[in-house]
This record gives C-alpha cells, structure tokens and sequence, in this order.
C-alpha cells in the first residue's frame, strides 16, 4: 500500500486538535486516508479545524472535550466510536505549557493545572480509547511527550514532570497493550517555531532571573538556539511524519520509544 493510503478505511482520533501541533498531525492521517475526530476544548478552534480537514475530502467529527474530566473523555470517545466506526488510530496530544519559575517559587495552582492536562489528560484519553482497543484486537497510539521530559530544563517543574510521566505512561501502556495487538509509542518535539510558543518561551525564561538565561530575550533565543545541534529551530510540518510513521504499519516492530524531534540529539 502506497505511503498516500496507508490508514484507508481506518479512524483516527486526535486530541489537542485546535492547536498547531493536533492540526498538522490530523491533516497528514487524513491525506493518508484516515477518518478524523478532533477533540480539543476550545470550540471555536476546533470548528475551524474541522473546516479544514473537511476540505481534504474526508469524513470528520468533532467533539468538545476536557481531558482533565474521564466522563468528558468517555463521552467524547463514544460519540466519536458511535458516529465513525472503531478508533484504531489515536495521537494523545493534549497539553499545556504552564509557568516558568524555579521549583520555589513555582504557582502550585499552575502546577497541578499542568499535571492536571499534560499527565491526567493523556492518561484518561489513553484509558478510555485503549478499553476499546482491546476488544477490537487493534490499535496504533502516539503519545505527545516533550524533550523537556526527557533532558529536565530548568524552570519548567510542571511541564517537564509532567512529559516525564508521559515517557513513562508510554513505555508501561506498551507492555500492558502488547498483548492485544495495540502498539504505543511517543514523540518528543524540542524548541518549534517560530510562533507564539516560541516567543511564550523566550519572554518567560527571560524573566526567571535565573542563571540559566540572560534577561534579554533577544540573547535567550541565541542560548536555546546554540542548545541545537543543529542550531535551528524544529517547524511543525516536521512532525506530522514521524507521528504517521509511528501509527502506521511501516513501524510495526516499535513499541515503547519516544522519538526526540530534536533539530539533532547530542
């Protein structure tokens, strides 16, 4: 089967549809020949990526949905099973970035917000698509990690903690599933742009005043860049592709990795 077919005739669900990421993967399954449901909890977002994924010429569903509430995530997931057909495709991408603060001066509020979407979230989506996984023998899932859960930045407590538990969400939902035919694996996107979370990012750890980053933005960019081995910027449309080669049969022998998306890995 021709890399433009291979998820023909299959559904697939992706969470944190209203947001660059969510997006960009939804329109490459679907130009691949995969049916969409989008769930994210900006309504008006989603509407708009729906429109869009609807052009592409195939079928599409939306469902407004909180991660952090499991009978929003149940809901969401029947409506989506009852409308399209069995969910054999899921990409778990869900997320918040939170604050930027060393670890005593954190919010706690912001901090279990984040754990709240970035950990919680991804579990109760993972939970209630893989329930239904089992029964049907099948399924496919990439969970959205974070290079910040997998190197620790600093000022980043919530978020990076909580892509560490993905990670391991990740490797422990692989084994669990293996059984049934559902293989589970992650990715790890690194500094994307640009674009307001890259501008987000820059501006925040600027005002950490911490001896991590300078307090110009302008100098922070240099830092994080230089950080690069590649010393560039990741775009999102470099994603979309390693999420189809991960959810497709050209991967059928990976279960449990996290791939770093990374501009290079040192």
């Amino acid at each position: 089967m021709s890399s433009a077919q291979r998820f023909s005739g299959k559904t697939a669900l992706v969470t944190g549809a209203a947001g660059n990421i969510g997006l960009a993967v939804a329109k490459r399954l679907a130009q691949e020949g995969a049916q969409l449901v989008l769930l994210d909890l900006d309504g008006e977002k989603l509407e708009k990526s729906k429109g869009e994924i609807a052009a592409l010429g195939v079928k599409v569903e939306t469902a407004v949905c909180d991660v952090t509430n499991y009978g929003s995530v149940e809901a969401a997931v029947a409506k989506a099973e009852d409308t399209l057909g069995a969910i054999g495709l899921l990409f778990n991408n869900a997320g918040y970035q939170g604050a930027f603060a060393p670890i005593h001066e954190y919010p706690v509020d912001d901090f279990e917000r984040v754990v709240q979407i970035d950990l919680v979230g991804a579990f109760h989506v993972l939970r209630a698509v893989s329930r239904r996984m089992v029964k049907q023998k099948f399924g496919r899932i990439v969970n959205t990690a974070s290079m910040a859960g997998l190197q620790g930045p600093p000022n980043m407590g919530a978020y990076g903690s909580s892509k560490f538990g993905v990670v391991g969400l990740t490797q422990i939902a692989s084994k669990d599933l293996a059984p049934y035919n559902i293989r589970v694996n992650g990715i790890a996107p690194a500094l994307m742009g640009p674009g307001f979370m890259w501008d987000r990012q820059v501006e925040l750890q600027a005002k950490t005043g911490t001896q991590y980053f300078s307090a110009d933005p302008e100098e922070v960019k240099k830092q994080m860049i230089g950080s690069v081995p590649m010393r560039r910027l990741g775009d999102i449309e470099e994603i979309p592709g390693t999420v189809a080669f991960l959810l497709s049969d050209d991967s059928s022998y990976i279960i449990g990795v996290t791939l770093p998306i990374s501009g290079g890995i040192l």
